[in-house]
C-alpha cells in the first residue's frame, strides 16, 4: 500500500533542517499557492517548487509519483463531485492548489520524523500556555491528524481493490460513501480509545 508522507530516511538537506524552519516554509508556500488569483505562474511554479523539493531531499521522481498515487482518490473526489456545481476551471485550479499542497505536506513528513514535528509544534505554543492554550493538547491532535492520513489512503485502497474483485470496475458512488462511513467509524473508534484513557 502506498503510504502518504511516511518518514524516509536519508542524507538530505532538507533532512538535516530543523522541523520548525521547515514548517514555517510550508505555510510561506502554502499561502503563495492558495491567496492569489489562480494563474499558469503560480501553479507552474508552485509544480517547480515540488519536484525540486524531491530532488534536494533525494527523494526523486518515483518518490514523488509514490505521493500521487496515494493521494488519487483525494484528487478524483475533489475534482468529480464539484464538477457537478462548478465551472471546469475553478475545479481544476482549487484540484491544483490542493494537488501542490498535499504534496508539499508530504514534503515535510518524508523528511521529518513526527516526534520531531510535534515537538516543534508544542515548543512554539509554549509561550501561549498563560493564555489557556495548552500545546499537549494540540499536540496531540496534531499527531492524531497525522496519523489519520495514512489510515483514510489505507481504507481507500481496501474498498478499491474489493470492488475490483467484485465488479471488475470502480465506482465512484460504491467508493464514496463507504469510505465515509469506514472513516467515520475509526474517528469514533479513535474518540473511544482516548475517552478510556481519560483524555476528553
Amino acid at each position: 500500500m502506498t503510504m502518504l508522507g511516511q518518514y524516509r530516511a536519508r542524507d538530505s538537506i532538507l533532512h538535516r533542517l530543523p522541523a520548525g524552519a521547515k514548517l514555517i516554509g510550508l505555510v510561506v508556500a502554502v499561502l503563495v499557492v492558495a491567496v492569489p488569483a489562480p494563474s499558469a505562474w503560480t501553479f507552474g511554479g508552485g509544480a517547480v517548487l515540488v519536484v525540486a523539493c524531491y530532488f534536494v531531499g533525494r527523494l526523486g521522481l518515483r518518490e514523488l509519483w509514490r505521493q500521487v498515487l496515494a493521494i488519487r482518490w483525494i484528487i478524483m473526489f475533489i475534482v468529480v463531485v464539484p464538477l457537478i456545481f462548478l465551472p471546469i476551471p475553478t475545479v481544476v485550479a482549487t484540484a491544483a492548489r490542493v494537488v501542490i499542497v498535499l504534496l508539499l505536506a508530504a514534503i515535510v513528513s518524508l523528511t521529518t520524523r513526527t516526534t520531531e514535528i510535534l515537538d516543534a509544534v508544542e515548543h512554539v505554543l509554549h509561550p501561549f500556555r498563560r493564555y489557556g492554550v495548552n500545546p499537549d493538547r494540540i499536540g496531540l491532535m496534531l499527531a492524531l491528524t497525522i496519523r489519520t492520513v495514512p489510515v483514510v489512503a489505507g481504507l481507500a485502497g481496501e474498498l478499491r481493490d474489493a470492488q475490483r474483485a467484485r465488479m471488475g470496475r470502480l465506482s465512484v458512488k460504491a467508493f464514496v460513501v463507504p469510505l465515509l462511513v469506514q472513516s467515520l467509524r475509526h474517528a469514533d473508534d479513535t474518540a473511544d480509545a482516548l475517552a478510556a484513557r481519560g483524555v476528553e
